[in-house]
């Protein structure tokens, strides 16, 4: 497998941020100095982390100061709360996500003293140069699946060191002794990168197997057609080194398209397509892994990966996880870590130890029989995908959703499909889009997405979202699950949640009839403005 970082294909190059010309950086010792525009966002925070394990010296600035900054400081990262241009005076290198507007005074800076100014990705990519490279690109799952590979090579890196694998993951890896952040530094070779297709920036990577979970359309305020966005995928294909793999799910119309228009030209130098699907996808798509349907066993989920080919091993998977799409990810992981030479057993065992990542179906918290569980699920797929897994684990109660959409280009796109996923929970609560890197649109707003709810009277729009959060909490009884649900801030309502339900009264036909409480708008579109709407995205990675 080879893995020193030359590019295989004919891949387009990456855009770079406004009028910043400079090329990226072949490898690290080309960085100097580092600072990290936006460093408390998922994604930035991994990369800092990292290059700080790899001996720079590194700083970072945020608009807010919070846990992840705590752990930066203890990696030895310089951190600075508040954006200022004396930031960045003493320093060689600058990065930054597609998050951070031009105005920001530390980017303005940095322009003027004419350093290099870098994207996240290109960063990323200086830190996989010279290594077997694994990137994890998908309209959803690459988050999960990028874990399951890391935690799958983790496994089989204690009988084969090369294969201890480096990661930089857009979230907190959960694991039996607690959460762990979503970066590290392992002793092998294998690098595990999650790929972020939102910008184009993936074309960033030459990486040795590529993962593709679905090439469904979003980002079409950046791609401008759904076109556009499959022919970047192309490209990311193009980009895997010569000798690589490529791994696709044939489930997924625009990955199975992927395949067909890729293989020939990656076949002929010498790159495997592998793919996985279901049943129902062999007739179509002819996977290489058939992945047999899942079941429950006491607190676990087994699948059966059936092999179709002599080349790729099958294997029983016990996942603590649950979920159909969690067991297609699996696969995907599989996949790729066989594809670097890992041993299959090992890989099948890993997997087993997967315990998900940050905002994945994470659990904040029973109260009252209440069960409050948060995802940043913020695709109609995503948001379909997850309330079918609540309806797996809740049994008889009912399923809440507290959602807020995130972009109002997004919103604007896909409010038919958000509102028929958010049709499968019992009750809704939709409270206003999260801005993250947009200016407010004000002819798009939640009511946008609960006008679209099929059943009436099953969703509501409540702007402010701290009212949201009383108004599921008032839906939901004991037995019943409440869902926090989305890519901004309403990961913080959890624990509004929970305090809702301590301090409602005991009553067992509470939430009974379905009806959501608390303040609300109707069907007003006003908006509740976001003072956080200008910061950097804390996600890093939407």
């Amino acid at each position: 497998m080879p893995a020193d970082g030359s590019t295989g294909g004919g891949g387009a190059e990456p855009p770079t941020p406004a009028d910043d010309a400079t090329a990226r950086p072949a490898g690290l010792a080309e960085l100097g100095r580092v600072h990290l525009v936006g460093v408390g966002g998922a994604g930035m925070s991994a990369v800092a982390g990292l290059l700080a394990a790899r001996g720079l010296t590194v700083s970072g600035s945020d608009a807010q100061d919070g846990p992840v900054l705590d752990g930066l400081r203890a990696a030895g990262v310089a951190v600075h709360v508040g954006h200022d241009a004396a930031h960045v005076e003493f320093v060689d290198t600058v990065v930054l996500s597609s998050a951070i507007r031009d105005t920001n005074p530390e980017l303005v800076r940095a322009r003027e003293r004419g350093l290099p100014v870098l994207h996240r990705s290109d960063a990323l990519a200086a830190l996989m140069a010279g290594r077997i490279g694994i990137a994890v690109a998908g309209a959803h799952g690459k988050t999960t699946t990028s874990t399951m590979v890391a935690t799958a090579l983790a496994a089989a890196g204690r009988d084969d060191q090369v294969l201890d694998p480096s990661y930089a993951i857009g979230g907190t890896v959960l694991t039996t002794d607690g959460a762990t952040p979503g970066y590290r530094t392992g002793a092998g070779e294998v690098f595990v990168a999650e790929a972020d297709e939102s910008d184009g920036s993936f074309l960033a990577y030459a990486p040795a197997v590529a993962v593709v979970t679905n090439v469904e359309p979003d980002h079409l305020d950046h791609y401008g057609s759904a076109v556009a966005f499959e022919a970047a995928f192309e490209q990311f294909a193009d980009r895997v080194l010569d000798g690589g793999a490529l791994v696709a799910c044939v489930d997924d119309p625009g990955a199975a398209r992927l395949v067909d228009a890729v293989r020939e030209r990656l076949t002929r130098r010498g790159v495997r397509v592998l793919t996985y699907g279901t049943d129902a996808a062999i007739a179509d798509g002819n996977p290489d892994l058939v992945l047999g349907p899942l079941r429950p066993v006491g607190g676990t989920w087994h699948v059966t990966l059936t092999s179709r080919t002599a080349e790729v091993p099958g294997a029983d998977l016990v996942l603590a996880v649950p979920g159909e799409h969690n067991a297609a990810n699996a696969a995907a992981a599989y996949l790729a870590a066989w594809a670097v030479g890992a041993d299959a057993a090992a890989v099948a065992a890993g997997l087993g130890d997967f315990r998900g990542t940050g905002r994945r179906f994470e659990d904040r918290g029973t109260v009252a029989g209440v069960r409050v569980v948060d995802d940043y699920a913020h695709h109609p797929t995503e948001v379909a995908a997850l309330l079918r897994t609540a309806r797996s684990v809740v049994g008889d109660g009912r399923v809440h959703v507290l959602f807020q959409p995130h972009l109002y280009s997004r919103t604007r796109t896909f409010a038919a499909e958000f509102g028929a996923a958010l049709d499968l929970a019992d009750t809704v609560v939709v409270t206003d889009v999260y801005a993250a890197r947009e200016d407010p649109d004000p002819e798009v707003s939640g009511d946008t997405v609960v006008q679209r709810v099929p059943t009436p009277g099953r969703a509501r729009y409540v702007a402010d979202r701290h009212d949201a959060a009383l108004a599921v909490a008032a839906a939901a009884g004991a037995g019943d699950l409440v869902l926090t649900v989305g890519a901004g801030d309403v990961t913080h309502l959890g624990a509004d949640v929970l305090a809702a339900l301590a301090a409602a009264p005991t009553d067992p036909a509470a939430g009974a009839d379905g009806a959501v409480g608390g303040t609300a708008t109707g069907g007003m579109t006003e908006t509740d403005p976001d003072p956080d709407a200008t910061r950097e995205d804390p996600t890093g990675t939407a």
